[in-house]
C-alpha cells in the first residue's frame, strides 16, 4: 500500500515481515508475548470502546496504550457514555461512539455491547482486558493477505484520495476519525474509578463519513480540524463493518 506524507511510520519498511514465536511452553511456564516483526503492508485498525467510569477499562486502556507503540499498529480510543449512571460521566464519551460499536456488536453478530472491548480491523473482537489474546489478535490480523486501496494525502491537507480496488458486497464508505494523538490522563472523581489517573491514547473527537467508494479513484475532502489532531481515514464496509485500507495524517 502506498501512502502519502505524514502518514504512520506503521507501514514500515519494504520485505519486513510479521511473525509470532511459536516456541512450545513447558507446563506452568509463564505467558510470553507475541514477538512482532514488521510487514510491508496496510496498518492494523484496533478501535477500543471503553469508558472512565468502569474499573475493568483501566488496564485495557494500557494494553492499546502499549498496542499504539508498535508500528502497523493505528489504535483508536472511543469513550462510551451508557457507563454514566455509576457517578462519572466519561469527559471524552459521545453518543455516536455507541452506535459505532453497536454496529460493530450486530456486524459480528454479538447479543450485545459491553466494556472494554477491542475491535481488530473490524473483522474480530476481543476483550481489552486481556492483553496478551489482544497482541496475539493483532499478530494474526496483520498476517493477514490484504490488498487495500491505496489512500494518498493531498499536499494541502485538505483532501485525500482513495485509489481503486474490488469494494465488498453491501459497498464502502469513506470515513475520517479525528482524534488527538498520544496519553491524556483524567482525574476521576467519583463511580467505580474514583480517586484514580486514568490514561488514555489516541482519543477519538469525531467520525465524519466522506462519502461512498465504490472501486474507482475517489477524491474526498477532510473535515477542519485542530492544531495538534490528527486523523485517520478509513475505508469500511458499510454491511460488514470490515476495514480494507487505512491510513493517517498527523
Amino acid at each position: 500500500m502506498r501512502f502519502g506524507a505524514g502518514v504512520i511510520a506503521a507501514t514500515v519498511a519494504a520485505g519486513a515481515l510479521l511473525s509470532i514465536g511459536s516456541a512450545a511452553q513447558p507446563a506452568g511456564a509463564r505467558a510470553e508475548r507475541p514477538r512482532v516483526t514488521l510487514r510491508d503492508a496496510a496498518p492494523v485498525v484496533v478501535e477500543l470502546f471503553t469508558a472512565q467510569g468502569c474499573a475493568g477499562c483501566v488496564d485495557a486502556n494500557a494494553a492499546l496504550e502499549r498496542a499504539a507503540s508498535e508500528p502497523g499498529v493505528i489504535a483508536l480510543t472511543y469513550g462510551v457514555d451508557y457507563w454514566d449512571y455509576l457517578g462519572w460521566p466519561d469527559t471524552f464519551a459521545q453518543p455516536e461512539f455507541g452506535e459505532r460499536q453497536r454496529a460493530y456488536g450486530a456486524a459480528l453478530r454479538q447479543r450485545g455491547v459491553s466494556t472494554p472491548q477491542v475491535v481488530i480491523d473490524g473483522r474480530r473482537q476481543v476483550s481489552g482486558a486481556r492483553g496478551l489474546e489482544l497482541e496475539a489478535a493483532i499478530v494474526q490480523e496483520a498476517a493477514r493477505e490484504a490488498w487495500p486501496p491505496d489512500i494518498e494525502f493531498r499536499e494541502t491537507g485538505d483532501r485525500v484520495g482513495v485509489g481503486s480496488g474490488r469494494p465488498p458486497a453491501g459497498g464502502a464508505e469513506v470515513l475520517a476519525v479525528t482524534y488527538t494523538p498520544g496519553v491524556q490522563t483524567v482525574e476521576v472523581r467519583d463511580g467505580e474509578n474514583r480517586g484514580r489517573a486514568v490514561r488514555h491514547v489516541n482519543v477519538v473527537r469525531d467520525v465524519t463519513r466522506l462519502g461512498e467508494w465504490r472501486g474507482r479513484p475517489v477524491l474526498y475532502a477532510l473535515p477542519p480540524s485542530r492544531s495538534g489532531d490528527a486523523v485517520a481515514v478509513l475505508v469500511q464496509g458499510k454491511a460488514d463493518r470490515r476495514i480494507i485500507g487505512a491510513a493517517v495524517k498527523d
